[in-house]
């Protein structure tokens, strides 16, 4: 009885292979039970880039010959440090993991041009340095016109210790920037950013690790990618600069895929992606892959107490309404997002389409739910605020989320993006042992996930939550500890500061003329829509 509950349960907040909406993927035909998630994982957060940096250091340190490392990233810098260790450099670590004998495949975005504020530099410099020292990376722009490869994900594999096998997922990119922990000082490698966020910009980030067998769920969606025969480039001009750099433009055949890691945990995981209409098509999503939104919106008509959110973006009316339409249909439902404060850069042309998409977003969901719905931001304790690029979801302490996706059309149809969705099978004992009220529980891994955070963000000690625990409650106190710190520096920062480090998010009014010309821009260019027609009309995914 109780393993059927268990299945009813996965079932009422995970997709089903058919809702996935991709028959093309053998991504859920895999196993023999077909599902489309797995069970018997291990799952660990790891919150900000210093901690995740140091355990994934741990782990390529130990590969030796025939194991494996796959890897795919939106932007990676070949200097970038993962510790303070002596030649701890993402290039040299990776690159001495191939010297050891170690398979390293990797998979680059084929960034847009530096001077527009990506990096086709860096990640060009990164793949040739790992190809000259025995791994092989490809530069892949198999995108949308205007889009990217946005997945962070690595699966290390070993020949022998297959105990040892993980995989991490999130928001981390292999770059600068991202190597900050939980005082929020920056980190000393910087990458260029608005200047109110100082000379070493504090970053909010989150990654997790996985062992067990959505190991091998995340490795198939790795050689989905690998596998594709398309050209990785059409572009002459990139085409030609292969050609006089010799760089690599074909993938070789990976060698048979091994078994699945066994049970460690009782984590269930399901993979969720995004993959756009492109030219072409993707052999394993001729049409796409739409299977973050699906999974999102499944859990959020679910919700019937706390959404809790962080995100880079908190863009789209479309994906806003998801939300909105949740917190209309349960008056007992309240949201509360944490975002950037300031966007992180600050040119016209980038800035004002930014605010126009994000104060739209805003206004719909004060409008379905003004008195549940709470948008903050986070700033360290010298009051430099801090840049939220974490992309994580906790609903009703049962459902979490941790991926590449931010909440707007780019992620949800348009890049490609991967996350995992994670369902404890192990009940928490805290009060309120059921806040939804759907016979659900509880589970451990999500609330522990939230309380995490908030105790950061609130400036409580570890075990300082017992009030964060009941969602009415713990609204109010989140509330409380954002209003204290706003009114005292509405004061001038006079006298001793209130503990935490979130305050509410200021409204952005742009003006009528500003609206005119950046709301077209930023739907056709920050933030395109890459379903068809027909799913626009229908308003589906």
């Amino acid at each position: 009885m109780l393993e059927e509950a268990s299945a009813r349960a996965l079932e009422g907040w995970f997709l089903t292979s058919a809702e996935r909406g991709n028959e093309f993927s053998a991504l859920d035909r895999r196993r023999p039970d077909a599902l489309s998630w797995s069970t018997g994982n291990a799952v660990e957060t790891l919150v900000h880039g210093a901690t995740y940096f140091r355990r994934l250091l741990e782990s390529i340190r130990e590969l030796g010959a025939g194991d494996r490392l796959y890897f795919t990233d939106w932007r990676g810098d070949p200097d970038q440090r993962l510790s303070e260790d002596p030649d701890c450099e993402v290039g040299a670590v990776l690159a001495a993991a191939a010297g050891r004998g170690a398979i390293v495949k990797g998979l680059l975005w084929r960034s847009h041009l530096d001077r527009l504020g990506f990096s086709a530099k860096e990640n060009r410099h990164l793949g040739e340095l790992l190809n000259s020292a025995g791994a092989e990376v490809l530069l892949d722009q198999r995108v949308r016109l205007g889009g990217s490869h946005h997945q962070k994900l690595i699966v290390i594999r070993h020949l022998e210790k297959s105990d040892r096998d993980v995989a991490f997922v999130g928001g981390i990119d292999l770059c600068h920037s991202r190597r900050d922990d939980a005082d929020h000082h920056g980190d000393e490698q910087r990458q260029a950013m608005a200047p109110v966020y100082g000379e070493r910009p504090p970053w909010h980030d989150a990654q997790i690790a996985i062992q067990g067998p959505a190991v091998g769920d995340l490795e198939f969606c790795f050689r989905e990618r690998w596998d594709d025969r398309s050209p990785l480039s059409r572009d002459p001009l990139g085409i030609a600069h292969d050609l006089l750099r010799h760089t690599h433009r074909k993938a070789s055949t990976l060698a048979p895929m091994p078994a699945d890691p066994s049970v460690r945990g009782t984590h269930a995981v399901q993979v969720l992606r995004t993959y756009a209409r492109r030219r072409g098509g993707y052999p394993f999503a001729p049409h796409g892959e739409r299977s973050v939104a699906r999974g999102f919106r499944k859990a959020i008509r679910r919700a019937r107490r706390l959404i809790y959110l962080e995100d880079q973006f908190l863009w789209s009316t479309e994906v806003a309404r998801t939300f909105a339409d949740a917190l209309v249909a349960c008056p007992s439902l309240h949201l509360i997002a944490v975002v950037p404060r300031f966007f992180d850069q600050a040119g016209v042309l980038t800035l004002r389409p930014n605010q126009v998409g994000r104060e739209q977003a805003v206004q719909l969901l004060l409008e379905a739910a003004p008195d549940r719905v709470a948008i903050y931001d986070i700033e360290n304790l010298a009051g430099v605020p801090v840049y939220v690029h974490a992309k994580v979801s906790v609903i009703d302490d049962v459902w979490a989320s941790v991926g590449s996706d931010n909440f707007n059309r780019r992620s949800w149809s348009h890049d490609s993006e991967i996350a995992c969705a994670v369902l404890d099978d192990k009940r928490d004992a805290r009060a309120p042992l059921d806040p939804a009220g759907l016979g659900d529980g509880a589970r451990t891994f999500a609330r522990d996930l939230r309380l995490q955070l908030w105790r950061e963000h609130l400036g409580r000690a570890e075990g300082d939550d017992r009030d964060l625990i009941d969602p009415e409650e713990a609204v109010a106190r989140f509330r409380e500890t954002a209003e204290a710190l706003e009114r005292w520096h509405q004061d001038g920062a006079r006298g001793e500061r209130p503990p935490g480090r979130v305050r509410p998010h200021p409204r952005i009014q742009p003006s009528r003329t500003t609206r005119l010309w950046a709301e077209p821009f930023y739907r056709l260019v920050y933030d395109p829509d890459g379903r068809s027609p027909d799913m626009r009309r229908q308003g589906d995914w």
